[in-house]
């Protein structure tokens, strides 16, 4: 039987999506308690088979929070094909042609671009903030690896995650996580923590993770403070937001890779 954590939840869990929304608008209150933005450049990546309406709800956060969020204009995510690829690389470079660095927040195999680009360009990148994104992703740890494997074999593209490293990057980066995600195993968005990476734990469904408040309040929370670097430590009042937070797991060395 496989460890707990090595595949997804039951794919039932993602119904949670609807309370979530709701819990968000209940929620907007709390986030006066978030730190704001400063005025800085937000790329958001959305997830495979999304295209930028599934960010809206994430980018209005974050544009009322005090950031310049934008989304990555290449319509739906199919996976690495080329022309999803030389638009996401357009739209960066247009984005990083200020000469200030920018956040990129990822979501799902967004986040897997996002790291890609960390490692490309680490100059022009603040830190990456990824959502349900499986950083040491295996064959049987996403209910759609088979369909991104077709994709990416459609497209003449192998595993972006073969070529860097996606555990290790040379940025800041968090690592948004659930255990009740039904599409991505948890343990696959798991991160080695380090001096300047850390994994947060948010109890949310996979394609819920752009409405959770949890989510949104540790992305703005990590966007807020860049040049000075912290852990998470959220607000005590809100602190049942994110369980085990201070968990230490138990992180094996990344096998081969699959979405």
């Amino acid at each position: 039987m496989p460890p707990h954590g090595a595949q997804p939840a039951p794919a039932v869990l993602e119904s949670m999506v609807v309370a979530e929304a709701g819990a968000l608008m209940m929620s907007l209150p709390w986030f006066a308690l978030a730190p704001r933005g400063q005025d800085d450049t937000v790329l958001v990546l959305p997830g495979f088979g999304a295209s930028d309406r599934s960010t809206r709800p994430l980018r209005a956060m974050l544009r009322a929070m005090g950031h310049r969020p934008h989304g990555w204009g290449v319509g739906t995510n199919v996976g690495p094909a080329e022309h999803v690829l030389r638009g996401l690389l357009r739209r960066f470079d247009k984005l990083v042609a200020s000469g200030d660095p920018i956040h990129l927040v990822g979501w799902s195999l967004g986040g897997i671009y996002a790291r890609f680009l960390a490692h490309h360009r680490p100059d022009a990148i603040h830190q990456v903030v990824t959502l349900g994104s499986p950083v040491r992703s295996r064959p049987d740890g996403s209910n759609v690896a088979g369909l991104f494997r077709r994709q990416a074999r459609r497209w003449g593209f192998g595993d972006l995650r073969t070529e860097v490293d996606m555990d290790r990057l040379p940025v800041p980066s968090a690592s948004i996580y659930t255990r009740t995600d039904g599409v991505v195993a948890w343990r696959d968005c798991l991160q080695v923590q380090a001096p300047r990476a850390q994994n947060i734990e948010v109890v949310a469904s996979h394609i819920g993770l752009g409405v959770n408040p949890a989510a949104i309040y540790a992305v703005l929370d990590r966007l807020a403070s860049p040049s000075r670097w912290a852990p998470f430590d959220p607000p005590r009042l809100l602190a049942p937001w994110f369980p085990d937070l201070d968990r230490v797991h138990d992180i094996q060395e990344p096998s081969s890779c699959s979405s």
